[in-house]
């Protein structure tokens, strides 16, 4: 069923899939983004303190919570013709190998303009001990006519 502007009220949920995080996973992102900080490479690098911070092992890309998010508001979104928008979020707790996060949304506005319909979204990835792992907000744009299905 898809969603459409009307049925949607404040509170509503969205889920997104769930993750599981590797060694292969956090390498393959460091592959798509160029992206090769010891940080998600170099255990033996990241036994060593950072500030105040001990990781005392690799952690998974921020970004890659970003991804999770997107392609949770995508999958939500665009089958309703609608867009994603913005999305700003920060990272929480570090995610390491072996954790299963999720990202999810829930519905915290509904707002019309001349031009458009909004809807504004808390989004959260937890991970598998239910823990907020990132958080932040989103928006995504609805058409203001149906789409021809």
């Amino acid at each position: 069923m898809t969603t459409t502007f009307e049925g949607l009220s404040a509170g509503d949920t969205i889920d997104g899939p769930k993750f599981s995080v590797s060694r292969e996973s956090i390498r393959l992102f460091c592959d798509g983004s160029l992206d090769y900080n010891p940080l998600h490479l170099d255990d033996e690098y990241m036994k060593g303190n950072f500030g105040k911070t001990n990781f005392g092992g690799i952690i998974m890309h921020g970004m890659n919570n970003f991804g999770l998010i997107t392609r949770m508001l995508t999958n939500w979104a665009y089958p309703a013709g609608a867009i994603h928008r913005r999305l700003e979020a920060r990272w929480l707790k570090p995610v390491r190998p072996g954790d299963v996060i999720q990202p999810s949304g829930i519905i915290k506005a509904k707002q019309t303009t001349r031009k458009s319909r909004w809807v504004l979204i808390d989004v959260v990835v937890r991970n598998h001990n239910d823990e907020k792992v990132a958080a932040g907000e989103a928006m995504v744009e609805f058409p203001t006519t149906a789409r021809a299905g």
